[in-house]
């Protein structure tokens, strides 16, 4: 047995890709969240629980967390930073008063942190501009959790992800592959704008050392696909046609249209910037101290669909 590693988040789509590789690599997986089948249920949002002693823990990867959703109230925005900041301190506050003190902590957070949505190859010392409550939450809780990790002597990671690929992935790469399989997808203008993306077993297969090492990381494929090459191979692989193309002068008048609609709209003019605009990160950090060697994620699409 390689050791014990506390997780949450496990039932979310990187959860439960972390859980099987350290599964894999040997790992006892203890589990923390709401749900009944986790080793410790707790609601960390609520911070109504004990750990108790759940036994010697090795490291502790904290995936869990509030993400993929555009809230429309003050309640809705308040359950970013319940889950995302009060949740992360009140999971380590239980470590520090349990007898299991790890010596690893590693954070899953986000790009997003940086608020941007055009830039290409930026680092990890690129100011933290994000204005979302998700980012705004996960950016209080990454500089809570470097004060906290110094003061407990705990080696503590921080993982910037951007987006995440996978086997049936949810979100805008889900939406994605659904629309060119279904013929509903339309291509914007040339499709060159690059995106970084991660393959998420890659991330989860870097969870050891990343606890051992600690530091911030920025993780992508190191390739950083284009909207035209990832379109094209979900269509080769899905064996359709591409996507239907879309001139951007005729895109540019759907989203003004969108703009006036409101939120009925698929489409708007800030949609439409962000999904014709690069944006990179650079991971050279993470190879030269994690020893990062990402699969490309345009060869893992078959795997993805």
């Amino acid at each position: 047995m390689a050791g014990s590693v506390l997780l949450t988040g496990s039932t979310g789509f990187l959860g439960k890709v972390i859980a099987a590789e350290l599964q894999k690599q040997g790992y006892e997986i203890l589990t923390l969240g709401k749900h009944h089948h986790n080793t410790i249920k707790a609601d960390l949002a609520k911070g109504e629980f004990e750990m108790e002693n759940p036994g010697k823990i090795d490291f502790v990867v904290h995936a869990a967390g509030k993400a993929h959703s555009h809230p429309r109230s003050p309640e809705e925005i308040k359950v970013f930073y319940d889950v995302n900041f009060e949740g992360t301190k009140h999971l380590c506050n239980a470590l520090v008063a349990s007898a299991s003190k790890p010596a690893g902590f590693v954070f899953i957070s986000t790009v997003a942190v940086y608020g941007l949505d055009k830039g290409e190859m930026l680092d990890e010392d690129t100011v933290l501009n994000g204005e979302t409550p998700y980012a705004k939450s996960k950016i209080q809780a990454e500089q809570w959790l470097q004060g906290w990790g110094k003061t407990h002597n705990i080696q503590l990671a921080i993982l910037r992800l951007p987006l995440v690929a996978g086997p049936k992935p949810p979100g805008n790469l889900g939406a994605m592959i659904r629309g060119i399989g279904n013929g509903r997808y339309l291509s914007i203008g040339r499709a060159m704008a690059k995106k970084s993306v991660v393959w998420a077993a890659d991330v989860a297969a870097i969870m050891p050392i990343a606890a051992q090492k600690g530091g911030v990381f920025n993780l992508t494929d190191g390739y950083n696909p284009s909207f035209g090459e990832l379109e094209t191979g979900i269509a080769h692989v899905l064996d359709v046609k591409r996507a239907r193309k879309v001139p951007h002068g005729l895109a540019k008048v759907l989203a003004f249209v969108g703009d006036l609609m409101g939120k009925r709209s698929p489409i708007n003019s800030n949609k439409l910037r962000k999904i014709t605009s690069t944006l990179t990160f650079d991971d050279s950090r993470a190879r030269k101290i994690l020893n990062w060697q990402p699969n490309r994620v345009l060869d893992k699409l078959q795997d993805m669909i």
